[in-house]
């Protein structure tokens, strides 16, 4: 039987995924499936860059506020959300984009998931002892190819990564290689938007700035009155965690600005990194508009 066929949209932050993703679901009768670890969080609109509410209405959007601040989304849960989404736009006789910078949802998407060796109680306690800068720091030295996809805050995932190479003494980059990764489900066209590095960082910094002018430290506030601690996972990611750090009084407004901007510019090269070593990409310039549809019109054919 004949697989479904998609349409990926990946690559860094600020590089116009979302904008190009609208435009390609209203010319080819689609809908958007968000694949972004950020947007499927409730009441963090301004500083996960959510679609605004009347892109939503003009397109439907899959997988964005589906879960509270305070609650666990895992990446089978994503891949079986994800399905799920896929099929239902498909049932209605209309094409999926799938769309966001979060390669690890977008590789398990489109070919399945590596499951690893069961967690150890014991040791991710004596993991948990320690900083997540330490933990960070060790998973670079034994595993970089990991270490490069995964934030440096991400302590869930740090976490798991060193887990595996404990248990196994192998790397979980030479797990998924030879041994993950492989139940395809999907016709895929995967479409990465790459630009040059000072244009993409002048997209950066425009975007912190309109964040910022939306309201982000407001926002971050917010979420704290209403009981999310800064501890929490999603709190620890771009944007907030540097909104936190002005809040509680670690810095100026000024500075944390500046240090989101250096962050997200870091971010933005990982996962470049990260796309960059699928050999099934296909790469545009956002300004290569004429290329872009007709490769998805070939695609959707």
């Amino acid at each position: 039987m004949e697989k479904e066929r998609i349409v990926i949209i990946a690559g860094p932050t600020a590089s116009g995924k979302s904008a190009l993703a609208i435009d390609l679901a209203l010319e080819f009768n689609g809908e958007i499936v968000s694949a972004d670890s950020m947007q499927v969080f409730k009441a963090m609109d301004i500083g996960t860059a959510k679609p605004s509410r009347e892109d939503m209405q003009r397109v439907p959007h899959h997988l964005i506020d589906i879960v509270e601040p305070n609650g666990d989304y895992t990446v089978a849960r994503f891949r079986n959300d994800a399905i799920k989404a896929v099929s239902g736009i498909r049932s209605r006789g209309r094409n999926a984009f799938v769309t966001g910078g979060t390669g690890l949802y977008i590789k398990a998407l489109t070919q399945g998931l590596f499951p690893g060796p069961k967690a150890d109680p014991d040791l991710r306690m004596a993991l948990e002892k320690e900083s997540v800068d330490a933990l960070y720091e060790r998973l670079q030295q034994i595993d970089p190819e990991t270490a490069a996809s995964i934030h440096p805050n991400n302590r869930v995932r740090v976490i798991r990564a060193l887990e595996v190479y404990e248990l196994t003494g192998t790397p979980i980059s030479t797990f998924r290689k030879e041994h993950g990764f492989r139940d395809e489900l999907f016709e895929c066209l995967k479409i990465g938007l790459d630009c040059p590095r000072e244009a993409l960082y002048k997209r950066i910094d425009e975007r912190v700035d309109k964040m910022i002018e939306a309201g982000l430290p407001e926002e971050t506030k917010r979420l704290f009155d209403a009981g999310f601690g800064w501890d929490l996972k999603p709190m620890l990611g771009l944007g907030y965690k540097e909104m936190a750090m002005f809040l509680r009084g670690a810095c100026a407004l000024p500075e944390a600005i500046e240090l989101l901007k250096r962050n997200t510019r870091r971010y933005a090269k990982r996962q470049l990194t990260w796309f960059r070593a699928d050999p099934e990409m296909t790469w545009f310039s956002p300004e290569e508009k004429k290329g872009i549809f007709g490769a998805v019109k070939g695609h959707l054919r």
